[in-house]
């Protein structure tokens, strides 16, 4: 609540906070209707202590002091502020476990910009500061509706078996800081949203717990629809683009604003050479006791530990939000010049200009789909909606550089990628159909398979392959029925109609007058109608060589080489990129 400074007992909270230079926290969510807050207020230490410390009504002082002035005992008084069950029992020796379980009241997201944005963040003026401080409250909003309107659930019954909806929404405390905890002070605009596990079943509106497993495992896609938005919110507003940078080779791109020098993310980035220098002493001493190298599972958790290790204490000088933005501007002028710092804002909008010029925000859902089942199933095997709903959002990500999208769309290519190109793995779990994604198609599954499988590659390279080998297939298809569809020369296409059990054409007048009470078709109208056009081919071949029609002998009616497969019946269009019947 203080930031990374430090708070001397008995100073109070809205001083400490002025001292650390970090603004007070407010409330968010639609659940503050419920206590009687509303969005915006500044949380109070008292408030805090109650709620996310007791899990009590953050007004539950002047709630218990009404109660016990009506002669309601210190007891009932007491649990009538509570909200769910009391954490006591937690404690009560009757209850299982009691002395095992520890009281869970709330949990902290930390909700952070792309790196670049803290650069521009921090050495632009205060115009450029303000845009990106409302982008960020912006795009933290709107996740925030997007977990409690479609994720959040509240458990019910014996063990929280069932899961509810929550009736209001969440109670959520947001507190922004703007440093990181590097040994030189670097900026780090994040927000750290500290959600109540307090909410309302919507049966009955009693107060129970949150489902913890239905937040965390949409943790990545609130993730990636966060980003999406502040990308969109960045670019509406102050008119940059964005592009992808290769932290790790053959690791996922991370999206930057375009124009921004990258020698200033190493400056900003100070805590990640930290850890990159404290690495590979833990990864020798990993392969030493294991006798072999780390996969990914391994590897992050050896980048976590080096995190633990090289995390330095919180710093005890206390400056101002204006004092720590001058001397970052001084500190990137010292090492790159003042060209390089005062001139960024201009570069991000230049570099924009070139990117929408080489880049069409245009999303084809098809090639999405392609693209979003390649990565997932490569990177996963098996997976579940929320892991296609995360890559779906990475991809809009890359595909709209930060242009608005559709609402919904990213859902869009979920449902696309589900009814298309996935079939059931196990209960929960589905995974990749190959029969869906090449059909029948040995050429395609020669070269699918060996980049999945291509253990050398990392395995988002070996994902980026398959997806590449995918869209490229969907390309060579579309590029084929495009050809196939091009009408030959001075060619009318009669429309025709599709029929499950189609019988061939008939000549005669017997057959064809079985034709005409089979389908409703007059053949003496379609017999009228080919004379005409074949009248009128010939008249124009004529005119296009410089020889008048009647002087140039009359067509001789060939016999059909096969007769039409489907019956012709006017008002019905062909599907595009198909063949269809016609009279030349």
């Amino acid at each position: 609540m203080v930031g990374d400074g430090h708070r001397a007992t008995g100073t109070p909270l809205r001083a400490a906070q002025d001292e650390a230079g970090v603004p007070p926290g407010v409330w968010q969510g639609r659940g503050l209707a419920a206590l009687g807050l509303a969005a915006g207020d500044v949380v109070t230490e008292r408030q805090a202590e109650l709620l996310l410390g007791e899990g009590r009504h953050p007004d539950a002082d002047r709630i218990e002091r009404e109660l016990l002035a009506q002669g309601k005992s210190p007891a009932r008084a007491r649990r009538a502020t509570v909200l769910g069950r009391p954490i006591e029992h937690n404690r009560s020796p009757k209850t299982d476990k009691a002395k095992e379980r520890t009281p869970w009241l709330a949990f902290d997201l930390v909700f952070r910009p792309p790196p670049t944005a803290h650069i521009a963040w921090a050495l632009m003026d205060d115009e450029h500061r303000r845009v990106l401080e409302l982008c960020d409250d912006i795009a933290r909003d709107k996740t925030l509706a997007w977990l409690e309107e479609s994720v959040a659930e509240i458990r019910s019954k014996a063990g929280g078996k069932q899961r509810a909806t929550v009736k209001d929404g969440l109670i959520v405390a947001v507190f922004r800081h703007y440093e990181s905890r590097a040994t030189e002070s670097r900026p780090l605009l994040h927000a750290h949203a500290v959600v109540s596990v307090r909410a309302r079943r919507p049966h009955d509106g009693k107060w129970g717990n949150l489902s913890a497993d239905s937040l965390m495992t949409h943790i990545v896609a609130a993730d990636t629809l966060y980003t999406l938005h502040f990308m969109e919110e960045v670019s509406a507003r102050l008119g940059w683009a964005w592009e992808p940078r290769e932290v790790t080779p053959g690791r996922r791109p991370v999206m930057d604003i375009a124009g921004i020098d990258r020698r200033l993310i190493g400056w900003q980035s100070t805590r990640r050479q930290q850890i990159e220098d404290a690495l590979p002493v833990l990864t020798a001493r990993y392969e030493e006791q294991q006798g072999h190298a780390p996969g990914e599972r391994a590897s992050y958790a050896l980048a976590c530990q080096a995190a633990d290790q090289t995390r330095p204490p919180k710093r005890t000088e206390l400056l101002s939000l204006t004092e720590l933005r001058t001397r970052w501007r001084a500190s990137a002028i010292r090492a790159f010049g003042a060209c390089t710092v005062y001139r960024l804002a201009e570069r991000a909008r230049a570099a924009a200009a070139a990117v929408w010029a080489r880049v069409r925000p245009v999303v084809d859902i098809a090639l999405a789909a392609v693209d979003v089942v390649a990565v997932v199933y490569v990177m996963r095997g098996a997976f579940k909606s929320h892991h296609l709903l995360a890559e779906a959002r990475r991809h809009l990500s890359y595909v709209l550089r930060g242009r608005p999208h559709q609402p919904g769309l990213d859902e869009q290519i979920v449902r696309a990628v589900v009814d298309d190109y996935t079939r059931p793995a196990s209960r929960r779990m589905m995974t990749a159909d190959l029969r869906a994604l090449y059909p029948r198609d040995t050429e395609d599954q020669a070269v699918l398979r060996p980049l999945t499988r291509k253990r050398t590659a990392p395995l988002y390279e070996r994902a980026r392959l398959a997806a590449d080998a995918l869209a490229a297939r969907v390309h060579a298809v579309r590029r084929a029925e495009r050809l196939g569809s091009r009408s030959r020369p001075y060619a009318v296409a009669v429309p025709a109609a599709s029929r499950s059990n189609p019988r061939p054409l008939r000549t005669g007048s017997k057959n064809g007058r079985l034709l005409e009470q089979e389908t409703g078709v007059d053949v003496d109208v379609v017999e009228q109608t080919r004379q005409t056009l074949e009248a009128a081919a010939a008249q124009v071949a004529a005119t296009l060589q410089g020889q008048p029609a009647g002087t140039r002998s009359s067509p001789q009616p060939t016999p059909p080489a096969a007769p039409p497969p489907h019956t012709q019946q006017p008002g019905i269009q062909p599907a595009p990129g198909r063949t269809t019947g016609g009279v030349t």
